[in-house]
């Protein structure tokens, strides 16, 4: 089978390679890929690929072969997952606790974009508490978890103040329930019961001091690729009771949560935010510019074998 191996070249992160289809564990499925999508992270993990990698968390797809074990879907069912590693393939094996059915009108390319990022986006919420009537300012809000968490923040009743560089993207987010948007995080007008902070750098000491007295920092990501450097003294001194967490979304199983963004987008009550929708030949050209942010949202591709 067809799969898209790391080069360790920045300006062409990848190639196709032929090799021996997967074969499934006892307690995973063989899903025939129909759409990936690949995440931000992923790119820097190409710049200086460690042996073995195979990149591919996010895919949707058909089961062919279903788990020796019983358990899962049975084979012909349109599914989306959440694989370990693999799915820029044309064959990927899925455990089933990572798998989710598609209803008919959920199409695979939505479906792709659902899984890291709307896990992310549902996990940090959950950690975050209730936000029904608090004010929340998210940073690195025009990516993919951005999206989302924004639009399942303010369907939950919070005041979200969205951080986003770019005005264009400000729209959308305006669009998906967003109170207000911002260029940089100095221009948000606090306090702040909640901050999810994903850019770190100088982004965040800034989000820190616009925290409301007894508020949380849930620290979720670091797209600036810049240390952070904290002043605790002034910390100390900021708002009483403030607290900072760190959050990462892994922790299989997954099918659950995929289940539940399958749900919410069927329903009308989420929409993925896709950027680019290519042909996976075309998948190192998507992979620099979803490095060089100049892609808005999710960027997926598509191997044919739909068609």
């Amino acid at each position: 089978m067809k799969r898209l191996i790391p080069t360790g070249d920045p300006a062409r992160p990848v190639e196709f390679a032929d090799v021996a289809q997967s074969v499934p564990a006892a307690d995973e499925a063989l899903v025939r890929v129909e759409a990936f999508a690949p995440n931000r992270g992923e790119t820097f993990l190409l710049e200086d690929p460690r042996p073995g990698l195979l990149p591919g968390k996010d895919v949707a797809g058909l089961v062919v072969q279903a788990a020796a074990d019983g358990s899962g879907p049975s084979i012909g069912t349109r599914v989306v997952g959440h694989p370990p590693q693999g799915g820029w393939a044309e064959y990927v094996a899925v455990p089933t606790h990572s798998l989710a059915v598609l209803p008919d009108g959920l199409d695979a390319v939505r479906a792709a974009a659902l899984p890291l990022a709307g896990i992310t986006a549902l996990r940090l919420l959950r950690t975050a508490g209730s936000v029904a009537g608090r004010r929340v300012l998210l940073t690195g809000a025009a990516g993919g978890v951005g999206h989302y968490v924004t639009e399942l923040a303010a369907a939950s009743g919070a005041d979200v103040t969205a951080v986003t560089a770019t005005a264009a993207r400000g729209e959308r987010l305006l669009e998906r329930g967003a109170t207000a948007v911002v260029r940089d995080v100095t221009e948000a007008r606090g306090p702040f019961d909640l901050v999810l902070e994903s850019t770190g750098g100088a982004a965040l000491p800034h989000a820190l001091a616009r925290l409301a007295a007894g508020g949380t920092l849930i620290w979720f990501g670091q797209a600036s690729r810049t240390p952070v450097t904290l002043d605790f003294f002034d910390f100390f001194a900021g708002p009483e009771g403030a607290s900072i967490r760190h959050f990462h979304y892994a922790g299989a199983p997954y099918g659950e949560d995929l289940a539940t963004l399958v749900r919410l987008v069927d329903r009308g009550r989420l929409h993925p935010e896709i950027g680019r929708v290519d042909d996976w030949e075309r998948t190192s050209r998507t992979l620099v510019d979803l490095r060089e942010r100049r892609i808005r949202g999710k960027a997926v591709l598509t191997t044919g074998a739909a068609r």
